[in-house]
């Protein structure tokens, strides 16, 4: 534990949807959900307006469109979070070699081991300075926790939300946490919350004055220990700049539950097939593939299997996927599926079920994997297209712009070009129709119009940058005034609330 506040949480705020409101003048100060749109989808991120209504995260989106049916609902545009998300850490970066991100929108920062705080005053400047710079090169807010720990870090700028700064003075852990519900901790899901509050234990005090020995009773050894220390307010765990990846996995949840074992099987391969691409990708091999069934009644089947050694050919991942697949009763239908591989290494071995195969089962390998190759190149039924991938039906044409076809599909919130009319986004589409209004970050809201979804002058397009003029803060740190107040954000860089 640190005697400075020198350990700063970073967490952008309702992220996706506040990029969208950005983008987006007409939805500034509207309510706004993202996440996937079909029956089975679930709330990605919703804006404060929408969580005014009861709408949050992981919530279905079939029960959000109930609770708030006049928000606008969006498909996420993941191309344009991740560009944000860069120059968000790279800002994060200046501050210190030890940045550790938790996803594109939160990451804890060492402000001590940067050089730049060593004590409560200079941590908050440090704090209040990175929130001004994050709104005038991205024009979003951003909440801001410090403390002399990551736990108390994050607690803090959970606190702090929207748009603020909430510093922990070392010493003041415990009577902070006391009040604060048994939930706030790390580990104290739903299950462990409820057999807390059975036991009497409601809020951070109630463990604290129950004892280490009272929670081990309960919770086992190592959960209850933990939980003690942390009702204490104890954390030492260190920022670390690089987090190993334990595991590479992907999923897909189905508009409707697959029946056909045929299908289910084909499904897995294709998983399979993408799991090792990003696997390639981080230049890593994995020793276990782990199988991920959710069958019609919601409950959720994991199956594994460890092979001789680490491995990254799609072959062998596909066919202990479809080995641990025969395990597993799908007979009443299956709504998500899921590949992953764990036990993550830096090399691979000479794998021993293809050292073993003959030539009859190398060209059977073949023939699938060109098979499989094509099914990924035509969206399945009932699953959800990539966002960053180009409009199912849309084709390339010599000048980079998405030939006009019948299965043409506009995706709600993705970004479009009209030869005439400019740059806009979809708002929606449907018989034969799409919607489209036309407005840039940082202008009036637009106008809308109403094209044939084959129109040869509308075009798919990349998302604009939010701030059409940023602020150059090429040489921050060093060089910013220090005062809290800080520069004033540019012009049309005013984040939503």
């Amino acid at each position: 534990m640190r005697a400075a506040p020198t350990i700063l949480h970073l967490d952008m705020d309702a992220f996706y949807a506040s990029a969208e409101q950005a983008s987006k003048p007409s939805l500034r100060g509207r309510p706004v959900v993202v996440g996937g749109l079909g029956m089975r989808g679930v709330v990605a991120t919703a804006s404060y307006e929408a969580r005014r209504f009861g709408v949050h995260s992981a919530m279905p989106m079939a029960q959000a469109r109930r609770m708030a049916p006049n928000a606008a609902y969006l498909v996420p545009r993941f191309s344009l979070y991740r560009t944000v998300s860069e120059q968000v850490m790279e800002l994060l970066g200046r501050l210190s070699p030890l940045v550790e991100p938790l996803s594109l929108d939160e990451a804890f920062v060492d402000l001590e081991a940067g050089g730049v705080a060593d004590d409560s005053m200079t941590a908050r400047l440090v704090g209040e300075q990175l929130r001004t710079v994050i709104r005038g090169v991205t024009g979003l807010s951003a909440s801001v926790g410090l403390a002399g720990s990551k736990m108390l870090a994050k607690i803090a700028s959970e606190e702090a939300k929207p748009d603020g700064l909430l510093l922990i003075e070392p010493g003041t852990e415990r009577e902070l946490l006391a009040p604060m519900s048994v939930r706030t901790l790390p580990g104290v899901g739903p299950a462990t919350g409820d057999h807390l509050r059975r036991a009497g234990m409601t809020v951070v005090r109630d463990l604290a004055e129950a004892g280490e020995a009272e929670l081990v009773r309960l919770l086992g050894k190592a959960h209850g220990v933990a939980l003690h220390r942390m009702a204490l307010g104890y954390d030492d765990r260190p920022v670390v700049a690089e987090r190993d990846a334990k595991s590479v996995s992907v999923e897909d949840t189905f508009d409707v539950d697959l029946h056909d074992r045929v299908r289910v099987r084909t499904e897995v391969e294709r998983l399979a097939d993408r799991c090792v691409h990003r696997l390639r990708g981080a230049g890593r091999s994995g020793r276990t593939v782990v199988l991920k069934v959710r069958r019609y009644d919601f409950s959720t089947l994991t199956r594994s299997e460890t092979l001789r050694g680490p491995t990254d050919d799609p072959t062998v991942v596909r066919e202990a996927a479809a080995r641990l697949l025969e395990t597993v009763d799908t007979t009443g239908g299956v709504r998500l599926l899921g590949v992953g591989v764990t036990g993550l290494a830096d090399f691979t071995q000479e794998d021993l079920f293809a050292q073993a195969a003959d030539a009859r089962q190398a060209a059977e390998a073949q023939v699938a994997a060109r098979a499989q190759q094509t099914a990924a190149d035509e969206p399945a039924s009932g699953t959800t297209p990539v966002p960053d991938e180009p409009p199912a039906g849309a084709e390339e044409t010599a000048h980079g712009h998405a030939a006009p076809t019948a299965a043409r599909h506009w995706q709600a919130g993705h970004d479009v070009r009209h030869d005439v009319h400019g740059h806009g986004w979809v708002q929606g589409s449907g018989v034969g129709r799409v919607t489209v209004r036309f407005e840039e970050p940082g202008m009036p809201p637009g106008r809308v119009r109403t094209f044939r979804i084959d129109d040869p002058e509308l075009h798919p397009a990349d998302p604009l940058p939010l701030v059409r003029d940023p602020v150059d803060y090429s040489s921050w740190p060093a060089s910013l005034p220090k005062s809290l107040s800080g520069p004033v954000p540019p012009e049309g860089a005013e984040s939503s609330p």
